[in-house]
């Protein structure tokens, strides 16, 4: 973000905020936009360290049945590289070998006699899913944390199209924190720069077998402009706009309830944010083996920045702005 941004800073939650002044005519009113799009990822935290083996539990959304077998690191004194066991499946009861694996009979191993474990490793240390970057064909790319890192790239696309662009308002750009255990980043950091509207940039579930139409968007589709009880309609309606008219691939995602999203958070802070969002199509979310098109990243980055280039003060009085 630091070559395309004014200022950079960090607040108390660990958000990551980018400035980028507006150019607004003398005597304008001062107007900003918000980006939020977060940056952490679920995980695992050490909960026990049992006979040179460490026991643990989940951080966010994860599901266990895809633990089983995943390379992790272990981040203690010093990062460990470890995978998760269980027993075998030769020497589990019949009766549990068609169910899911309980969590307390996992286990992570690090390869590391107990004595000189407990030096390396307490309780409390974090773990993260331990996956390379992966190149798959036609343009889509795998590996962990793309929800919601695909994003925060996103938003770093958004701005460095502004820099070649006039914009009349302020934007800030924020990496957040926490979304993954409460939307906590988003919500302080919304309180605390006060924007008169935002965009949440997240991912929303890609087409793929055993998923029904209604519940997905498709991949290589171009970003899903959300609508439902969490987006201004007005906020909606200029995204899509803007996309028909610059051409921009797009697709509308019905969200009739909670988004789970950042935007669940900025819709509320102090007297209300008028909220966007949009969702970059990804599949296997909440695994290691996430998976995105990078066209879709840049059309989210483009339609953020086209959008942001059409605000102005006529925007600003339809949106009962003050």
């Amino acid at each position: 973000l630091e070559p395309h941004a004014d200022s950079l800073r960090t607040d108390a939650l660990g958000n990551l905020i980018a400035l980028k002044k507006g150019r607004r005519a003398s005597g304008a009113p001062a107007r900003a936009i918000m980006l939020a799009a977060h940056a952490d990822e679920i995980g695992l935290m050490i909960t026990a360290l049992e006979k040179g083996f460490l026991r643990f539990t989940t951080v966010g959304g994860v599901d266990v049945r895809t633990v089983v077998g995943q390379e992790v690191m272990v981040h203690g004194v010093r990062p460990l590289p470890g995978m998760v066991g269980t027993r075998p499946p030769h020497i589990t009861p019949p009766e549990e070998r068609e169910k899911v694996i309980a969590l307390d009979k996992l286990f992570i191993d690090v390869g590391i006699p107990e004595e000189r474990l407990s030096k390396l490793v307490q309780v409390g240390d974090v773990v993260t899913m331990r996956r390379d970057f992966l190149d798959l064909a036609e343009g889509y790319v795998s590996g962990k944390a793309f929800d919601d890192r695909a994003g925060v790239v996103a938003v770093v696309h958004c701005l460095e199209a502004l820099s070649g662009m006039d914009h009349e308002w302020d934007v800030y750009a924020v990496a957040t924190s926490q979304e993954e255990v409460g939307l906590r980043g988003a919500m302080v950091s919304a309180y605390g720069i006060v924007p008169d509207v935002a965009i949440a940039v997240d991912v929303g579930f890609g087409a793929q077998p055993g998923v029904e139409e209604a519940e997905s968007v498709a991949m290589d589709g171009g970003p899903a402009v959300a609508r439902g009880p969490n987006i201004h309609p007005l906020m909606y309606e200029g995204l899509v706009a803007t996309a028909k008219k610059h051409e921009v691939p797009h697709q509308t995602e019905v969200i009739g309830g909670r988004s789970g999203t950042d935007a669940w958070a900025i819709q509320v802070a102090r007297e209300g944010i008028a909220c966007g969002l949009l969702s970059v199509p990804l599949g296997y979310m909440h695994t290691s083996v996430e998976t995105v098109c990078i066209r879709d990243i840049d059309r989210t980055g483009r339609l953020m920045a086209l959008f942001i280039a059409g605000l102005d003060e006529p925007f600003a009085v339809s949106m009962g702005l003050g």
